[in-house]
């Protein structure tokens, strides 16, 4: 069984290109290491009005999500892509859980 998760992140002004360009050559390792997590279908969207990143990606009930941030690639991962939006003090990006109110399947 699949569940969805969606969440919202903001990227600081100025940062699409560098944002689209860095995504566009994604760690090939990191690509495996959240498919290897149970991370299918995974899209962000960008709101040009607000800046804001809206995500979605379907995983794996028995997922491994929660190990995902103690990854030395994962560290590399955010510590690379956090000149381009807001973070955390631990280096992940700030992201905001978003519930769902309407879907059509």
């Amino acid at each position: 069984m699949r569940e969805k998760i969606a969440f919202r992140m903001t990227l600081k002004p100025g940062m699409l290109q560098a944002y689209r360009e860095r995504h566009d050559a994604i760690w090939p390792d990191l690509v495996e290491a959240l498919k290897a997590a149970g991370v299918h279908d995974y899209s962000i969207h960008h709101d040009p009005d607000s800046n804001a990143l809206f995500a979605t990606l379907w995983r794996e009930e028995a997922h491994g999500m929660d190990a995902l941030p103690m990854l030395d690639m994962m560290q590399r991962w955010w510590a690379w892509m956090a000149p381009l939006m807001e973070t955390n003090p631990d280096g992940s990006p700030v992201s905001v859980p978003l519930d769902t109110v309407f879907h059509l399947a």
